[in-house]
């Protein structure tokens, strides 16, 4: 079952055709003729063209996996992909999601509290706030002791936003609350953690592949520095110019990182890299 249309789910579809597993998809009535529907074995309606009455509808999801006896379930990108809800439903109704589990799930949508696991295990991260900064009061409190340049971030952020680059103590006065506006407006929740802000940094990846049995390997990275407004533009892999030493290190910190979390399936850790090839863990992306 696939809870997202388009080239996802098209991907997935040719993987399970090559492995002879039957795929059934799922549709809202606004995608009735995507080319998903036409190439799985089955496909089912699970609502209007609202998202939150069909792709979103944790409900009517199950029960399209359930009359079509499916055995498991994949969530593609987005929509209910990251929803621990949804990993917990799937299992309660003995259908496999193919995802992390749940806890791993909330941990990594909690970017503050993934970074406070990370640096309790002696993974290098950013230094910056122990878990959220609840006011600007304590936000100009923490700077003055961490020295600026600073950045805010939001904790349970993605795509750039929420996210302001501090220069000093004017400028948190004014980007504090909009950052937690925005968060509060994007994410549901406006919490932020500040970190260091490292100019010219580069962003890479490692790729995770865990099993069920505790066996978790890194296939590689990736280097996705091309970045507009905090969004990724290009992905680069393997990363160019970064030393072979400095590659195996993180490539053991990764691996260490997905352990840590007893991570299950496939994900990135992601860090961030400055001028000198120092390192710090900054997300896990489920």
């Amino acid at each position: 079952t696939h809870s997202k249309q388009g080239e996802i789910a098209v991907r997935i579809i040719r993987a399970c055709r090559e492995l002879g597993v039957e795929c059934v998809a799922v549709y809202s009535t606004a995608d009735k003729d995507c080319i998903h529907t036409k190439l799985s074995d089955r496909s089912i309606c699970i609502g209007p063209p609202q998202p939150a009455k069909s792709y979103l509808d944790i409900n009517n999801i199950i029960s399209a996996a359930a009359v079509t006896n499916c055995d498991a379930v994949h969530p593609g990108y987005g929509f209910l992909a990251e929803n621990p809800e949804f990993e917990e439903s799937c299992t309660r109704n003995d259908l496999v999601f193919i995802g992390p589990p749940s806890k791993v799930i909330s941990l990594a949508g909690n970017k503050s509290r993934a970074i406070e696991v990370m640096r309790n295990n002696r993974i290098p991260v950013i230094p910056g706030s122990s878990g959220n900064v609840k006011d600007v009061n304590n936000a100009l409190k923490f700077c003055k002791r961490l020295g600026y340049p600073v950045i805010i971030k939001a904790s349970f952020g993605g795509g750039g936003r929420g996210m302001r680059i501090c220069k000093d103590k004017k400028d948190m006065l004014n980007f504090f609350p909009l950052a937690v506006s925005e968060s509060k407006s994007s994410f549901g929740v406006g919490e932020v953690y500040i970190e260091k802000y490292i100019s010219k940094p580069r962003h890479i990846e490692f790729q995770i592949v865990a099993d069920n049995f505790g066996n978790i390997t890194c296939v590689g990275e990736r280097e996705c520095s091309i970045q507009r407004r905090h969004q990724k533009l290009i992905e680069e892999a393997p990363a160019v110019n970064l030393s072979s030493r400095t590659k195996k290190i993180m490539k053991e910190y990764a691996t260490r990182a997905a352990k840590i979390i007893n991570y299950k399936n496939l994900g990135t850790i992601e860090f961030l890299v400055d001028e000198n090839e120092n390192f710090y863990f900054i997300e896990i992306n489920t």
